[in-house]
C-alpha cells in the first residue's frame, strides 16, 4: 500500500490494534483504560477500508506496549483482532486476541440490584458463556448479556 493510500500514519513505537469490528475501536479503548491523557498521541480510524473485510477499525497507541492480560481484554469486544507491538516502525510482536473464560473488573453488571453494583468493595465478575457472538453471566446475579449490551457496562 503506497503512502497516499495510508489512512493513518506509521508510529515509531507502541501498539497498532488492528482488524477491530467496525464501530468498536471507542469500546476498546475504554476497556484497555486509553483516554489520552498520558501525552502520547492516540489514533483512532474508524469504518476505514481493508483488504481483508470490507470495513474495520484500528488503534495506535504510541509509547504503550500491551501485555498479553490487557490484549485479551479486546477479544470480548471484537474477536478477530490483533495486536501489533512496534518498536522503531518494525512489528516485533503480533497477537491474536482470545477470549478468556471470565472477565474481571473490566465490565460491570447492568443489573442495579447486584451486589457487585452495591458499593461493596469487590470486582465485577462476568463469565464467558459463548465465545462470538459474546454471552455473558454475571456470577453475582446471574444476569445474562450480549455484546450489544458492552458499550454501557464498561467499568472504568
Amino acid at each position: 500500500m503506497t503512502e497516499e493510500h495510508l489512512a493513518v500514519r506509521r508510529i515509531k513505537d507502541g501498539t497498532v490494534i488492528d482488524h477491530i469490528e467496525p464501530g468498536r475501536a471507542l469500546q476498546v479503548i475504554s476497556a484497555l483504560g486509553v483516554n489520552g491523557q498520558d501525552g502520547n498521541i492516540v489514533t483512532i480510524a474508524i469504518n476505514v477500508p481493508s483488504s481483508k473485510i470490507v470495513k474495520k477499525d484500528m488503534v495506535k497507541v504510541e509509547n504503550r506496549f500491551l501485555k498479553p492480560n490487557e490484549t485479551n481484554k479486546i477479544a470480548i469486544i471484537s474477536p478477530k483482532a490483533t495486536v501489533n507491538l512496534i518498536r522503531d516502525y518494525r512489528v516485533v510482536e503480533k497477537r491474536k486476541v482470545n477470549v478468556p473464560e471470565s472477565l474481571e473488573g473490566i465490565f460491570r453488571c447492568p443489573n442495579p440490584t447486584c451486589i457487585s453494583n452495591s458499593g461493596e468493595p469487590l470486582k465485577s465478575i462476568l463469565c464467558v458463556m459463548k465465545k462470538n457472538p459474546s454471552k455473558l453471566r454475571c456470577k453475582y446475579c446471574m444476569r445474562i448479556l450480549n455484546t450489544a449490551e458492552l458499550a454501557s457496562i464498561l467499568d472504568i
